[in-house]
């Protein structure tokens, strides 16, 4: 790195190489007080070759700062700043450090190539992990972009400044829509600047730092979807359906640490339908685009407002499918057809589901439990009503297969659905132990055991997520165990243990089920995949290990309240009156008159 010198700008200190015109620049020092040294800075901003003065802050250097190295044009520099530094400061920072002018657009890359927010939150890192600047709209050639656009810039600009003040004028303020109109421009620059993943999906989402968390406000939304909350979606899905989504992004789906949260129902269906392309099944199994299409838009409407088992839900689960066969090469080792089964078990998995257990519809003797005899009611129901969807002829993406594949795949939908009732969890780990020494991918028994074994550790698979993709998951399931356990309550049933809101915590919930039922059955898969050890097995590992360490420190906290409460007690056990046996006597003989009728 070039000689340097330091400059503070609003609580930022920039490393400005010499001998290059300097965006920023320190006006003045104060001496010191209190110890700390202060510094009275005036912020300039490089716009049109001029310099324009933005604002005049005091700071005090003491302050916890970050680092961050990057490069802008191959040049490396490094910017330092306050960790509550204000976002749009950052932004003025990065911006003076590529000597871009303010409406120009900035992109920062990590070292893998992906683009990241640039925010105060932003990872500190070091000069061999350097981040990569970007101006990628910069101002262009007047004369060429007006050739380009068949008008000129300059003046349509004009004009609208004209066309402003004359509105100002004859109405003596600015209207409110200009101002809404001038936050809408800004928003898209905004948007253009801060995408959160490689995808032209970013120019349609509201995105805003930080993951998006669910809404806990599941019950106050009617349970099924409303026409105009459908239709919605529906538009929006079909704008977007026919745009190409970037190969950053189709990577980015095939792993398991995909964040479905940053990601709206719409999006949600192009990514389902990215993963019917790209698995081959459009053109191997005929399936036209306008079918698929509307069978993804069915489904998206059969799947309720609930906290867990909805449809981000269903493409969390087919996410992982997605995933699974990628990273487990099966393309190579099964049918396509049978990889078709899988993908299309995993997206139909849960339909209909309304947020209460086979437990619950068992014991409150509800519909599905009197239709399928007790017999995995939730289960049965969601083939029913996949099949039910798949009816219709516009929706059957299966329309264009013979009758023998079909039955195949009718087959194959049902015994993986099935499988994903918990009540067949030890019957079908144990069946798949049993043959695991000799699989062989040639065997239909084998791979429909296998089949099976997919769609169960795909339904259960947040905790191989990222702790921060994961955690929310697991609030919207207690959310979801919560309400179950509450009307159980209410009328009169069995309380169902693990959904008990009075006895359940959010550690204890996961120590017992990632140890006894995920380790387990991840583990036996890896068995016959090794290469899923560092995938999905390190990260349930680490999940077990972070619930573990809560649940200690939930015990510590409810012993230390215990001892408190317990000498808080054992304080006002010996109160005065109990010292003066004669105040007592007359304190109980008071009580007594008071508690006889009155004299008539």
């Amino acid at each position: 790195m070039r000689s340097v010198m330091f400059m503070e700008i609003h609580g930022i200190r920039f490393n400005c190489c010499k001998g290059r015109v300097c965006v920023c620049v320190c006006v003045c020092q104060r001496e010191r007080e209190e110890g700390s040294l202060e510094w009275v800075s005036t912020k300039l901003m490089w716009s049109h070759n001029k310099f324009k003065t933005v604002r005049a802050v005091a700071l005090k250097t003491d302050m916890a700062t970050k680092i961050i190295y990057f490069t802008v044009n191959g040049r490396p520099e490094q910017a330092e700043f306050p960790v509550d530094c204000p976002a749009q400061d950052v932004k003025d920072l990065f911006r003076s450090a590529a000597e871009a002018g303010p409406h120009d657009i900035l992109k920062l890359y990590n070292p893998k190539g992906n683009i990241i927010n640039i925010s105060p939150r932003l990872e500190p890192n070091s000069p061999n992990s350097c981040y990569k600047l970007e101006v990628v709209a910069a101002d262009c050639n007047r004369v060429e972009l007006a050739v380009a656009l068949g008008f000129d810039l300059s003046s349509m600009e004009k004009r609208l400044q004209g066309l402003e003040k004359k509105i100002l004028i004859e109405a003596g303020e600015t209207p409110a829509v200009v101002y809404e109109m001038k936050r809408q421009v800004e928003s898209f620059r905004e948007k253009l600047e801060s995408v959160e993943h490689l995808s032209w999906l970013g120019l349609f989402k509201e995105l805003s730092e930080g993951t998006q968390k669910p809404s806990p406000f599941y019950h106050k939304r009617t349970l099924r979807k409303t026409r105009e909350e459908c239709e919605h979606v529906r538009e929006k899905f079909l704008q977007m359906s026919s745009l190409e989504v970037s190969e950053e992004v189709r990577q980015y789906l095939k792993t398991p640490t995909f964040d479905n949260w940053q990601w709206e129902d719409a999006e949600i269906m192009v990514l389902l339908q990215v993963m019917y392309t790209d698995l081959d099944f459009i053109a191997t199994f005929n399936i036209e685009p306008e079918v698929l299409h509307k069978f993804l838009y069915e489904v998206y409407k059969r799947y309720n407002n609930i906290p867990f088992h909805n449809f981000k839900h269903c493409f969390c689960v087919t996410q992982m499918m997605y995933g699974l066969i990628w990273l487990t090469d099966l393309k190579s080792k099964i049918d396509s057809i049978d990889l078709l089964t899988m993908l299309t078990s995993a997206v139909c998995h849960d339909l209909d589901h309304t947020g209460y257990n086979n437990a619950y519809q068992i014991n409150a003797r509800t519909e599905l439990a009197l239709r399928y005899n007790d017999i995995s009611p939730l289960e049965n129901h969601h083939c029913a009503v996949a099949f039910e969807i798949l009816e219709k002829n516009e929706n059957n993406i299966f329309r264009n297969l013979t009758t023998e594949q079909y039955k195949r795949i009718r087959e194959g939908i049902i015994k993986c659905i099935l499988a994903t009732d918990m009540t067949r969890h030890n019957e079908i780990l144990n069946k798949f132990k049993s043959i695991l020494l000799v699989f062989d991918f040639s065997n239909k028994d084998h791979r429909d055991v296998l089949m099976m074994i997919m769609i169960k550790v795909s339904d259960i698979s947040n905790e191989a997520r990222p702790m921060d993709v994961a955690e929310p998951w697991l609030d919207c399931l207690l959310q979801e165990f919560y309400n179950q356990s509450d009307k159980e309550k209410l009328e009169g049933l069995p309380v169902t243990p693990f959904m008990d809101r009075d006895k359940v915590t959010k550690p204890s919930s996961q120590t017992g089920f990632i140890g006894f039922v995920l380790l387990p059955l991840f583990i036996e898969l890896a068995n016959l995949f090794p290469c899923l050890e560092q995938h999905i097995i390190d990260p349930v590992r680490k999940a077990l290990d972070y619930y573990t360490e809560m649940e200690k420190a939930l015990e510590r906290e409810k012993l230390i309240r215990a001892q408190s409460d317990k000498a808080a007690a054992a304080k006002n056990t010996t109160p005065q009156n109990l010292q003066n046996p004669q105040k007592t006597a007359n304190s109980l003989s008071e009580a007594g008159n008071a508690l006889k009728p009155p004299t008539l």
